[in-house]
């Protein structure tokens, strides 16, 4: 071989070791449509990833999930999937602490709440030390909870009886409870079966999922409360075992861009569709009934319970001070809603 094609040859093979050396595949699932703003924004995440980590870490991003909703942190923790996302209520009695994103009257957008449980919960280890099995990269929240149906206006607490509404889990299940609600704990990708159906009446959704899961047209009433009905909380996760096997390098990349960043993304996504969903409202004639003062304060006389209920439960699972961690969290998401 003449000496040109060999200095060729080595430079191939060189150009090939670097592009191949050291480089992490993430395998990611997600249970909603790539379409969606979740689905987003973890690619999001994962193109700033490999951006930062220039190409060492690289994401395969699934064209379906590897389970339905309720199977994916188990998927995660098991090393179906390496990176996912899942709702904490869609296995019920497994988490406690998370469960203050959802209580009544939270705030107004999905960006403040996300960010501001991040700052809050990074202070407290026993939230991070509730999700055995996986590396939580962050907590946070969709935009605010609004109720839906197909039959009627719903403007005071009693109108709330008598239709039956799907619910996520979690807290809203609770709280459906308490507002003499007949709901019934279903996957948010259900709705349009169990709408267009009949078997359900209404759901209890952000303003988004009305376009994802394709009720837009089904909807005929919304009714939105001041810092929403309620929130849903989720977790943004790793396997534990796909980090432990990145170098320092990489984990610090990990690192630098969950918490705080990975929230804002998440929540930032959700506002921005929640904007347009209430836009395609408009076009589809759907009624918004905004609650007024009364309906909030019969709203927050039959939930109270549920905050009680919170602190003693997160208190007997250990955290130290719920109600404490709680007041920061609200003056945290006050602060970003001046």
């Amino acid at each position: 071989m003449k000496k040109s094609h060999l200095s060729v040859a080595v430079l191939a093979l060189a150009t090939w070791a670097s592009q191949t050396q050291a480089q992490t595949v993430l395998t990611v699932s997600s249970w909603l449509p790539p379409t969606h703003t979740t689905s987003m924004a973890q690619k999001e995440w994962c193109d700033l990833l490999e951006n930062n980590t220039k190409g060492r870490i690289k994401c395969n991003i699934l064209p379906r999930g590897v389970t339905p909703a309720p199977g994916t942190y188990d998927a995660v923790k098991n090393g179906l999937a390496d990176l996912s996302f899942t709702v904490h209520g869609y296995t019920p009695g497994r988490f406690v602490h998370t469960q203050m994103t959802e209580l009544p009257f939270l705030g107004n957008s999905a960006e403040s709440i996300s960010v501001a449980l991040s700052r809050v919960t990074s202070k407290y280890p026993e939230f991070a030390a509730e999700h055995q099995g996986v590396k939580v990269l962050a907590l946070f929240s969709h935009g605010p909870g609004i109720v839906f149906n197909v039959k009627r206006p719903i403007a005071k607490v009693e109108d709330l009886s008598g239709l039956k509404f799907r619910v996520g889990g979690g807290m809203v299940n609770d709280m459906s409870k308490a507002l003499n609600m007949n709901a019934t704990l279903k996957p948010a990708p259900d709705s349009y079966e169990l709408l267009s159906s009949g078997v359900m009446d209404g759901t209890l959704f952000p303003a988004e999922s009305t376009e994802s899961f394709k009720i837009d047209k089904i909807i005929k009433h919304a009714t939105t409360f001041p810092g929403g009905l309620y929130n849903t909380s989720f977790v943004f996760m790793m396997n534990p075992a796909k980090y432990d096997k990145m170098s320092a390098e990489d984990k610090k990349a990990v690192d630098d861009i969950s918490g705080e960043t990975a929230a804002r993304i998440f929540g930032r996504g959700w506002d921005k569709v929640d904007r347009r969903a209430f836009a395609l409202m408009q076009v589809n004639n759907v009624v918004i009934t905004k609650a007024d003062a009364k309906f909030v304060t019969d709203v927050k006389a039959k939930t109270q319970a549920l905050e009680q209920n919170w602190v003693a439960a997160s208190k007997a699972k250990g955290l130290k001070d719920p109600a404490k961690v709680l007041a920061e969290f609200r003056a945290e998401i006050a602060k970003f809603e001046k």
